[in-house]
Formats: C-alpha cells, structure tokens, sequence
C-alpha cells in the first residue's frame, strides 16, 4: 500500500477525540449519508455521555437521512400539546426539524442568546439534540456550551450542601412571550409573590444523569425560576449565585461554526448560548431535539 493509500485510510478511520476544551469531542470517519454500524451507534452513545457535546464536519445529509440519523439515538421531542415551546404550531405540536434562522421562515432572528436548558421547562425536558449548519455569518454567531456537571462539582462543599435536594421551577418563557406580545417585553430572573405564575414545571435543582450518574446543576442562566418554599429575597440570591459561577469561562466551549457541521449536545449536561451576529448575514441552521425522561 502506498504512503497516500495509507494516509487516507488513517484519515477515515471512525475515532472520537477530546477537544481541547472543558467540553466536546470530534467524530471522525463517519458520513451520515451513509448508515453507520451498530458498534458506531453504540461508541457515539458512549462518546456523547463523556463528553456531552459531539462534533461532526463536513456533513450533508439529505433532511431524511439526517432524521434516520439522528433518530437512531431515541424519538423526536414533543411536547405536551398544551405547552408551547420554540416552533409549536396551532395545534401544539413542534416539527420534527426546527429551522432555526434570520429569514422569514427561521426562529430566534440574530440577536444573542442567554445560556439555557432547551425545554426545561416541560414535565419531560428533551434529552439531547443535533444541530446542522446550511449556511454561517462571517462574523459572529458561535454556539457556546457550559459543563453542567464540572460546574456542580467545582462548587464549594457548603454550596453543594446547601442545593442538593432543593426543587425549582422553570416557568414557561414563550408564555411571557405571549403575554408580552413578542420577544420584546419585560422578563424575569426569578418569581417573587408580586409576580403572577404563568406555566411551569418543577424538577430538581441539582439532578442526576440518567446513563452516567454524574450529578449536574441543571439551571439556565436567565429563564424565570423559583425555589418552592424558600424565602423569595434568599431564594433570588442563591440563584443569582449559582449563575454568576456557570458563567466561569472555565466550564465552557466556544464553537466556531463552518457549513457542514453538526453539533449533538447532551441537553442534560449541558447550557448552550449563542453570540449575536450583523442582521445583514445569513444563518441557516437545523435542529432535531429528542425526547427525554422526567428528571430525578
């Protein structure tokens, strides 16, 4: 064999590999217009949950053959036909491809996003979610992604005392959106008694992993929440805690993205933001969320 014949083959060769980041791995040697093998799907699985966010270049799948993809990783999300959530139709449901877009058939426009949990607040949050880049501004719009278990295990003893066990609820932002009129209105950080409740779910402030156990703090960075039964003034300041310490630059990765990627994200483990980008470029990519389990 040659020395290129054997280069090419090193390069195809199926590997993940870490990044250099608190966070994420890169797929090598897969295209996902082509099914992958069992033991693929099994080492992706195994990938994803050390590493909580998976990389794919260079891909361009057919919308089918992403969907066949992807779905071999568990059923599309759906939510609850009286809970809205990001594209819900008139009927409540959500299509199985979110286009998320500044054009007139897009979401989310490109204004700056705030680091969050997709769905959190939903009675069964989706548990991961792929998403694909058709076309990328040239400057601006990175995906940024928070460890949310190296973040509750860098917490300090008493802190982790102090949270474990505690419940929060995550009210329902397209709610207020609702009520605001649009994404222009006033929203909240945190619900105090003066502030009517709209639709919400409660899990655990700090919940575990359903595959690997790990712990994780399982809060967004500005979707309005409460600690049921705590003091409304302590309550607010721990929250406020808790965030200051997920914005640490040390729990995060930054992605830069390129036409062709594909981004899967572990929505269990991790927050996800995005940076604003000029209204004057184009950014076209496509999201698939899959169903998860109530949180414990």
């Amino acid at each position: 064999m040659s020395q290129t014949a054997r280069a090419t083959v090193v390069a195809d060769e199926f590997r993940i590999t870490a990044l250099d980041a608190p966070l994420g791995a890169e797929v090598h040697g897969l295209d996902l217009r082509q099914p992958p093998s069992p033991q693929q799907v099994l080492a992706l699985r195994q990938g994803l949950r050390e590493h909580h966010v998976l990389l794919f270049r260079g891909q361009s799948p057919t919308d089918r053959q992403y969907l066949d993809f992807v779905t071999l990783f568990g059923p599309v999300f759906q939510p609850p036909v009286d809970v809205p959530v990001l594209s819900s139709g008139a009927d409540g449901k959500a299509p199985e491809i979110v286009k998320v877009a500044n054009s007139e058939d897009g979401e989310l426009g490109n204004a700056p996003l705030a680091a969050h949990i997709d769905h959190q607040w939903t009675p069964a949050p989706s548990a991961s979610s792929f998403l694909q880049a058709l076309q990328v501004p040239g400057s601006g719009g990175e995906t940024l992604f928070t460890n949310l278990a190296l973040a509750y295990d860098s917490l300090d003893a008493a802190t982790r005392e102090e949270i474990d066990g505690l419940r929060l609820i995550t009210y329902n932002p397209f709610v207020r959106i609702r009520q605001n009129g649009g994404y222009g209105g006033a929203f909240h950080r945190y619900r105090t008694p003066d502030i009517e409740p709209v639709q919400g779910s409660e899990h655990p402030l700090v919940r575990t992993h359903p595959e690997s156990g790990r712990r994780l703090l399982f809060l967004s960075a500005h979707t309005e929440v409460e600690i049921p039964g705590y003091d409304p003034a302590r309550g607010a300041a721990l929250i406020a805690r808790l965030r200051e310490h997920l914005a640490r630059p040390e729990l995060t990765y930054t992605h830069h993205w390129r036409v062709g990627d594909i981004l899967w994200w572990d929505n269990q483990a991790t927050l996800h933001a995005r940076n604003g980008f000029p209204e004057d470029q184009q950014r076209r990519l496509q999201r698939i969320s899959l169903g998860g389990g109530r949180p414990f």
